[in-house]
């Protein structure tokens, strides 16, 4: 004990002298060089783009072809990861297992199907806006604009979410204000929206994605040789019962089971992947169809390493805290804040490790805001504003203009609903709700209009709204009737007489754990529940509420799809389909009965399409 004392006594007089300094001084260069670094290009770009004929709008929202296949396939592997995973997938391995692990099954089967099913639906099409191939389809603005505010509503309110969470680790820390880290998160983002575009925020994308691999290569190296070596590591996880996998409970209320990490993540991925514009903005800038096959079927194995890296620091960690657990000796509130914990105590030996890793989280929220708003922007131009009367016939440049102003003041509202989630109450529920009760529509009316013939706009739209409805009530009584709260794995506390200096870490580092606490434990959606009426009613309905939110995306799909189709069916075509929109197996299929445009004819221009509608 008196060596405990006297090695804390040291750290922590060294870190007070010259802490804060050299945290400040790392977080501040690493923030500036890797904001600096996705914008130096732009000039280039767009000489590029000149040479290869695309005007500035185009090259703004597509990136003018010039993004290398690597810088690509770690863009989209990248979408696929936020803050959430890096602080949050460690901790759930630490403290409830390898349950949500499984979920990369869903995760990677969705990239071969994206190449099948939607890529040689509209990878031709030429359109600025993916939801604009819904009003092609079926003839109706509303399908598109319910689609496109879907889109918009669940990105905006889970930027916000993304936003807050480094601003109390950087006001806790370093003392800035919630509002300013904010505001300079929300300013570089404008600034790489009006200057970047696409291919900075693509760049950006590559940063994070390697600062996120090395930061955890070196979390992993270090609690590795801490225990004894990598057979340590894997032998105290088994024995510890972390890793379990194949475990089919056939019951859809179990939280996560290897059946709905498979199925119920395939259709959430195929919604992201294949309907979401953030992506689809991505494939549609390479320059031909067999590029974007490659990128996404590359992204199997890519999507694969970078999504195990935070379930292996998760694995590392275990072997450090399993004799003492940091939540049941009380030197943290909340189990997602064992990372930061761990910089502290493993690293404390290192002046500057916990600045790059707060720079890490903030750039991490820095490049999924850049990716959206440029995706927002654009949406909202595409499919609201650019309708307008007072916008009609403008020029490129000033579209691109408009699209950049648009940009900004997204910027801006995510700015202010970040500073609202740590005063209101429910934010982060609600921002997970709506993703959660969304994904099956999208999904639902992107199959209905590549697969389903008979499918017209009354259908997709009553699909649609059928779907949200049903999600929606399923998510609202879960979250009110239905505890959430997950059973903790055990650890032990008996070998905390060891520990390092983990006991004199300094205040600010005490708070940060503090100050996360609420919206770390809101991101794990536990909550204590209203109590629900009885009866044999009630007792049905809160078996279906318990339904896990892995499922959400595969009813509301299948509620889209039926309703949809029955609609469809029995109101008759509103328009001729172009068996082009369809996709080219079903148009294969409509050629033996239907009169059709020849497969040499190439696919018919937006503007051709909007002339007809």
């Amino acid at each position: 004990m008196q060596a405990f004392r006297g090695l804390g006594y040291v750290i922590t007089n060294s870190m007070q002298a010259g802490w804060l300094a050299w945290e400040c001084v790392v977080f501040a260069l690493f923030v500036c060089l890797s904001s600096c670094a996705p914008l130096w290009r732009r000039k280039r770009d767009a000489a590029a783009a000149a040479a290869a004929g695309d005007d500035a709008k185009r090259a703004y929202i597509f990136a003018g072809g010039g993004v290398s296949t690597l810088a690509m396939i770690l863009s989209v592997a990248r979408g696929t990861l936020g803050v959430r995973s890096f602080l949050g997938f460690p901790s759930e391995l630490v403290y409830f297992g390898s349950a949500v692990w499984e979920t990369l099954y869903g995760m990677v089967l969705a990239f071969p199907l994206v190449c099948w099913l939607f890529i040689p639906v509209y990878y031709r099409l030429n359109t600025n806006s993916v939801y604009e191939y819904l009003q092609m389809r079926f003839g109706s603005r509303w399908v598109r604009r319910l689609a496109a505010g879907t889109f918009l509503l669940r990105q905006t309110l889970n930027l916000a979410v993304t936003v807050y969470t480094p601003t109390v680790a950087l006001h806790a820390v370093l003392g800035l204000p919630h509002w300013a880290s904010a505001a300079a998160l929300s300013a570089v983002a404008a600034v790489f929206n009006v200057l970047g575009g696409l291919a900075a925020a693509i760049r950006a994308d590559v940063i994070q994605t390697l600062t996120m691999v090395l930061v955890s290569a070196a979390f992993i190296a270090q609690a590795t040789v801490s225990v004894g070596g990598p057979a340590r590591v894997l032998s105290d996880n088994m024995e510890g019962g972390r890793l379990r996998f194949f475990r089919f409970t056939g019951d859809m209320t179990t939280r996560v089971d290897t059946a709905s990490a498979l199925v119920g993540q395939l259709f959430m991925s195929l919604s992201v992947y294949g309907c979401q514009q953030t992506f689809v903005q991505r494939y549609c800038s390479m320059d031909s169809e067999a590029r974007v096959r490659r990128t996404l079927l590359a992204n199997v194995p890519a999507v694969g390493v970078l999504f195990s890296l935070s379930w292996l620091v998760g694995m590392a960690l275990y072997a450090v805290y399993r004799a003492c657990d940091p939540l049941a000796a009380g030197r943290i509130a909340a189990p997602d804040e064992v990372l930061p914990y761990y910089v502290q105590d493993q690293f404390a030996f290192l002046p500057g490790m916990l600045g790059l890793f707060l720079g890490s989280l903030f750039n991490g929220a820095l490049s999924f805001l850049v990716s959206n708003v440029n995706s927002l922007s654009t949406v909202t131009w595409e499919d609201f504003v650019s309708a307008a009367p007072a916008f009609r016939g403008i020029s490129d440049s000033q579209q691109l203009t408009v699209i950049k102003i648009i940009g900004v003041v997204y910027a801006l509202v995510i700015m202010l609903l970040s500073l609202g989630v740590g005063q209101v109450g429910g934010v982060v529920e609600g921002s997970l709700l709506v993703t959660s009760a969304t994904s099956g529509a999208l999904l639902g009316v992107f199959l209905l209009a590549a697969l389903v013939p008979v499918a017209n706009g009354r259908g997709a739209l009553a699909g649609m709204l059928s779907a949200h409805a049903v999600t929606a009530w399923l998510a609202v009584g879960r979250l009110l009737y239905v505890d959430d709260a997950v059973a903790m794995l055990p650890l032990s506390v008996e070998g905390c007489g060891n520990s390092t200096a983990a006991a004199a870490l300094p205040l600010a580092v005490n708070r940060t754990l503090a100050e996360l606490a609420p919206v770390l434990r809101a991101l794990q959606t536990a909550h204590a529940p209203q109590a629900a009426p009885h009866g044999p009613l009630w007792a049905a309905l809160l078996r279906l509420y318990s339904v896990s939110y892995m499922w959400y995306a595969v009813l509301g799909t299948l509620v889209c799809v039926l309703v949809g189709a029955l609609v469809g069916a029995a109101t008759g075509a509103q328009h001729a389909v172009d068996p082009r929109l369809l996709h080219p197996l079903v148009a294969r299929l409509c050629r033996r009965t239907d009169k059709a445009p020849p497969p040499h004819e190439p696919p018919p221009s937006p503007a051709a399409l909007r002339t007809r509608l």
